[in-house]
């Protein structure tokens, strides 16, 4: 007899969390790096966000680490094999990172979440399903993920999209589809195409930061 069977199993996940000396109201900002990156490489970026300096920063880092050739740890969100409970086991995830993370922190209920390459994904489905509602989602480089086409996201946050216009993953085509598909269904979604490829740059940094400040200014 051969058979493939399913089980659950608990796993330990990994965190980078990064305050100011006082956070006390401070807003949160929850990122998730791309491929083979890790939590240690997008915490970085975050904080060459303007305005980092004023925020609650969290790298998340994804569940499924390897190494790469260099034999330094990363890591990756998901593959095909497993992928509707990879991404159950990863909203909840991100569920309790938050969860945690406001119990430890005096941080105020403004919360973004962030995404990077395959990362943009999650920062969708955590705005999406993670039980913590946002202000705003920043995505670069990454697309929408395809179980949330058909869902009713009329209460959705604003979405700032970046793409480089040498992108050749994210490519124009994909963008085009993901901002039309967003509009239809009432999401203020805000495409930003800057000079590069597959990365991130000063100028989506600068308009990332004007965003963030943006969605975390208290409703007069």
């Amino acid at each position: 007899m051969s058979e493939e069977r399913e089980i659950a199993a608990l796993v330990h996940g990994r965190y980078l969390l990064e305050a100011p000396a006082d956070p006390e109201g401070c807003p949160l900002v929850v990122g998730f790096h791309g491929y083979g990156e890790n939590a240690d490489v997008h915490l970085e970026q975050l904080r060459r966000l303007p305005g980092a300096a004023r925020w609650v920063l969290c790298a998340v880092q994804a569940l499924h680490p390897f190494y790469n050739r260099a034999g330094e740890v990363i890591a990756s969100w998901m593959t095909r094999e497993q992928r509707e409970h990879a991404i159950q086991d990863n909203l909840g995830y991100v569920a309790g990172v938050v969860a945690e993370v406001k119990r430890e922190l005096p941080v105020s209920e403004r919360l973004a979440y962030l995404g990077f390459s395959q990362g943009a994904a999650m920062a969708y489905r955590a705005a999406a399903g993670s039980g913590h509602a946002c202000q705003g989602v920043v995505v670069l480089g990454g697309d929408l993920p395809p179980e949330l086409e058909p869902r009713d996201l009329s209460q959705f946050p604003p979405v700032l999209l970046g793409r480089g216009s040498s992108e050749e993953w994210y490519d124009a085509a994909k963008m085009e589809h993901d901002v039309e598909l967003l509009r239809k269904k009432g999401v203020d979604i805000r495409p930003c195409v800057f000079q590069g490829g597959h990365e991130w740059t000063n100028e989506f940094r600068a308009a990332a930061g004007r965003f963030l400040e943006e969605v975390f200014r208290p409703a007069s």
